[in-house]
């Protein structure tokens, strides 16, 4: 019995940090507006009935399926993914967007530094309301 809850608890804990360290990070959203604006700006929006640039508006981001922002044509590859976007999978994405879905027309190669990156997905989890 008490192998099988060490290793429950082995499989509990490499689940919560298996997205790596930007997952498991608190970032500052002002620090990740300056991420945002310097790297992904270019080609998304996130307000409100933003434009759909080059990358998709995301507003609304958080909860829904990738690949359905109305207006934006996704490449198959995302809209087939099945991915939902929550901190994990914006984390994964975000850290090598061809390696998670291969196939995507994302040009960008990811946001490498881990506290950048949580600091994206934090300022992403507060503009995107």
């Amino acid at each position: 019995m008490r192998n099988w809850i060490t290793a429950a608890a082995v499989i509990v804990a490499g689940t919560a940090t298996a997205a790596g360290p930007a997952a498991a990070q608190s970032g500052e959203a002002s620090k990740g507006q300056r991420v945002f604006n310097t790297q992904c700006k270019s080609c998304h929006t996130v307000e409100k009935d933003g434009a759909q640039v080059t990358g998709p508006n995301l507003h609304g981001l958080f909860g829904r399926k990738a690949g359905t922002s109305a207006g934006y044509a996704y490449s198959d590859a995302m809209k087939n993914s099945g991915i939902v976007w929550d901190e994990t999978t914006l984390a994964e994405y975000n850290r090598d967007p061809k390696g998670k879905v291969p196939g995507t027309k994302m040009l960008y190669n990811g946001v490498k530094n881990a506290g950048q990156l949580a600091d994206l997905i934090a300022y992403l989890k507060e503009a995107t309301k």
